[in-house]
């Protein structure tokens, strides 16, 4: 269960989401946090340039591989605005992240899209269990559901929040 004291985490992933919005990427964010609850590296989308690898999540899996110990890791969380695809899940499986807290599942997403008119990724997506069946997973948040498929919306129709 999702504690009232992690939702600044999570509007802070809206609020990365938007700025991914905003500079024309798709609109997704990601905050990485301590067990203590220091905010350790956040990030957002960055795909828009053609690297379809520049997820957030598979960014700070490679920031905590790079800058914490195997035991900062397991007490790490990751706050994201969507679940993991398969590439960031394994990611954050193969340097040992702690749990994941997600606002939008896979699957509403996948739907949202898919009424939207967006064809199928490449790679199917897959709930984090599937993938990581070891990383504990929180999600989704419904309080933040809405605000998240709004900028899907907004960026299926090309325009940002400020157009």
């Amino acid at each position: 269960m999702v504690r009232d004291s992690e939702l600044r985490y999570l509007r802070r992933c809206v609020e990365l989401a938007t700025e991914a919005l905003d500079a024309g990427d798709e609109p997704f964010g990601s905050v990485l946090v301590a067990g203590d609850g220091t905010v350790l590296a956040e990030d957002r989308n960055r795909v828009a340039g053609g690297d379809r690898t520049r997820h957030p999540e598979f960014e700070l899996a490679r920031w905590s591989a790079a800058h914490l110990t195997p035991e900062e890791r397991a007490a790490a969380t990751v706050y994201t605005s969507g679940e993991h695809c398969p590439m960031c899940a394994a990611a954050h499986a193969w340097v040992g992240l702690g749990r994941i807290v997600y606002i939008v599942s896979s699957a509403q997403l996948s739907a949202l899209l898919a009424e939207l008119g967006v064809p199928a990724p490449p790679v199917r997506t897959l709930p984090v269990r599937d993938v990581a069946p070891n990383v504990a997973v929180e999600g989704p948040v419904p309080e933040l559901v809405e605000e998240v498929r709004q900028l899907h919306r907004l960026h299926r129709a090309g325009r940002s929040e400020g157009a």
